[in-house]
């Protein structure tokens, strides 16, 4: 079994030395850079080059530059999705965002656990959990969403929260590790 087919299953595999992942990366990475320095005006260059990026990406979805992604074709942005500026996707397993959310500045989705043994972790070894957003889900700045976690829909994460369990749907959660503090109800509709 590959590597790659490792990382796939949700096994221990490495991350760090295995070529083709290292070249995988790497393309990634060219790709970011290329967005990452195009010119806003130059709109039609930057959707070409999110193409490339993110193959599964649904219509209308924008992404701020700076951007970043390990490998991009594990990820899966839904329609009119906003991700602003200095976001990074670590999709070693798969990293779903449903429809018409917002993702706020500098948030960060890694899906990978490394070991806890020194020996083990420098041998490249590493673990990839899914991350799974619902629709319409609002996600604040300078949030860290951990491996394996499940935001619930029309949920909304406060800013500088650390997501490291699985939010329901419709409750707003904030907080390090994150946590649920209210549901959203009709109060909180502004008209």
């Amino acid at each position: 079994m590959t590597e790659r087919e490792k990382m796939e299953k949700g096994l221990w595999y490495d991350a760090n030395y295995d070529t083709e992942l290292v070249e995988k990366r790497l393309e990634a990475e060219k790709l970011c850079f290329a967005f990452n320095h195009t010119r806003p005006k130059e709109v039609d260059q930057k959707e070409a080059l999110l193409k490339k990026i993110l193959p599964h990406k649904g219509a209308g979805v924008v992404i701020l530059s700076p951007f970043y992604t390990d490998y991009g074709y594990n990820c899966w942005i839904g329609e009119a999705t906003f991700i602003n500026h200095n976001a990074y996707l670590m999709d070693g397993a798969p990293i779903v965002i449903g429809t018409h959310c917002f993702i706020g500045p500098n948030c960060g989705m890694y899906t990978a656990n490394h070991p806890v043994v020194a020996e083990e972790r420098n041998m490249g070894l590493e673990q990839a959990k899914p991350i799974t957003i619902g629709d319409h889900v609002w996600v604040g700045a300078d949030v860290t969403i951990l491996p394996g976690v499940t935001i619930g829909e029309g949920s909304v994460i406060g800013a500088k929260s650390v997501v490291t369990k699985d939010i329901p749907a419709h409750v707003l959660a904030v907080g390090n590790p994150c946590r649920v503090l209210r549901p959203i109800t009709e109060d909180d509709r502004i008209r």
